[in-house]
């Protein structure tokens, strides 16, 4: 047992923890649970939890079931909020196999490889994303419209707006739980709310986004509402994204910045972008994995649906954001695609291997688009040279399939079971009849 270990098992005593949560997540990225009494997490450190993998969406065949959970140590965190009658704390885990070899499905494991091969490189990636959801008022009719909790617009501030007191609270929230915010504020959307997280390794990160929606989604239901991650919840106003910023480090250096380069980037940086334009219909699976991901890439309000790159351009797929002179630090690339439901494991992995793919074939980056592509006719955009996203779930599916870069970023158990989980919701999803066919044909045909 190590000393960061020890200290944790000497916490709990003295903190008179009660509970210890063990996290992970599934393929799709649904978060996993399991508690275990305080006595228990020496062992769990050392022999790991055995858990039926079978039953956990993607991670195992059930002829290879057995499998273990190792608390991550590095994760411990007590959870706010608790009586101290009833303290609560949680770790994130590492999936293995009973012969002790990483769990090539487990998402996390996923996200390390991607991360071992950038090290190997000489990179340390790191990420900020830009985190929205709505807030809605609860029901229990089905059938009965959604109703957001306010009717503020982008950047309200209004002291009748209920996502004030939310976003304060869910703010003190997370800082208790060691993860810091940037920025939070009202969205565009009615009931829509944006918290930005301050940028630090992509693994942290990831785990620091399961975290978040773990906690938005306890905070509203204690306020008597409920928060969802949905990529397009209402018809007419504007979907939730999760504009993911990036940047790679040579340990204190930000190799994206170059004093002298266009914008301060540097020519790595233009061929990690060169990279993410070049596969971006193949991760748009990945990073927009539900069928409703397409109606906010194709529904307009700043969401990207057209593969190109421009500086502080909001149509564009991949933003670089205006840097000043002298904030070397800061200099980064914005993927824009990405929606707050994607598995961030699994997204920060491929966007992270088609930028790495794009630095070691040094992959030209194609002319900035310079207009509102969005206000282009297709010959136009046809002309520059400009492709489109994915118009829907098959699509992407069938884009994905066709890369190899995806195919061993994921693996290949990881790759087959979302392959085969997406076409099962495409299918279903494409036999539904809408109200919307209801309404405009039964009249008429």
């Amino acid at each position: 047992m190590d000393r960061q270990q020890e200290h944790i098992l000497q916490t709990i005593q003295e903190k008179d923890v009660r509970y210890i949560r063990l996290w992970f997540t599934d393929v799709i990225g649904t978060l996993k649970s399991v508690a275990i009494a305080p006595a228990e997490l020496e062992e769990a450190f050392d022999e790991g939890i055995g858990f039926d993998g079978s039953s956990i969406e993607g991670l195992a065949r059930v002829v290879e079931a057995d499998m273990l959970a190792y608390p991550d140590a590095s994760t411990f965190q007590i959870l706010p909020g608790q009586s101290s009658a009833s303290q609560v704390a949680r770790l994130f885990c590492d999936i293995s196999t009973r012969d002790g070899e990483p769990a090539r499905s487990d998402p996390r494991s996923v996200l390390r490889r991607a991360l071992a091969r950038a090290s190997d490189m000489g990179f340390t990636f790191y990420t900020h994303p830009e985190i929205e959801f709505y807030l809605f008022h609860p029901t229990s009719d089905p059938y009965e419209e959604f109703r957001p909790i306010d009717r503020a617009g982008y950047f309200d501030h209004s002291a009748r707006s209920a996502g004030l007191d939310f976003r304060r609270e869910a703010v003190a929230t997370l800082e208790a739980m060691n993860i810091p915010v940037e920025f939070s504020h009202h969205e565009a959307g009615p009931g829509q709310n944006e918290i930005d997280l301050r940028f630090t390794d992509a693994l942290s990160m990831a785990d620091s986004i399961m975290a978040f929606r773990t906690v938005i989604q306890e905070l509203a239901l204690s306020q008597g509402s409920f928060a969802s991650f949905m990529p397009k919840p209402l018809i007419d106003h504007p979907g939730s994204g999760m504009h993911t910023h990036m940047s790679l480090f040579e340990g204190d250096r930000n190799v994206f910045f170059d004093p002298s380069g266009t914008y301060f980037l540097s020519t790595t940086a233009r061929r990690f972008m060169a990279g993410l334009l070049e596969h971006a219909n193949a991760i748009s699976a990945i990073t927009n994995q539900h069928v409703n991901s397409y109606k906010r890439l194709w529904a307009g309000d700043e969401a990207p649906s057209y593969i190109c790159w421009g500086h502080n351009n909001r149509s564009a797929l991949v933003r670089v954001p205006a840097l000043r002179a002298g904030k070397a630090r800061a200099a980064r690339i914005e993927y824009r695609a990405i929606d707050s439901a994607a598995n961030p494991y699994l997204a920060f992995a491929v966007l992270l291997n088609a930028g790495l793919d794009g630095i070691e074939r040094e992959l030209e980056l194609p002319d900035e688009a310079i207009e509102d592509v969005t206000s282009l006719t297709r010959n136009e955009r046809r002309a520059l040279g400009i492709g489109s996203l994915p118009g829907n779930l098959d699509q992407a599916l069938v884009a994905m399939q066709e890369s190899e870069l995806v195919a061993q970023t994921l693996g290949e158990e990881a790759f087959s079971y979302f392959i085969r989980n997406k076409e099962s919701e495409w299918t279903a999803y494409r036999n539904q009849v809408t109200p919307f066919e209801r309404d405009r044909f039964l009249p008429v045909v």
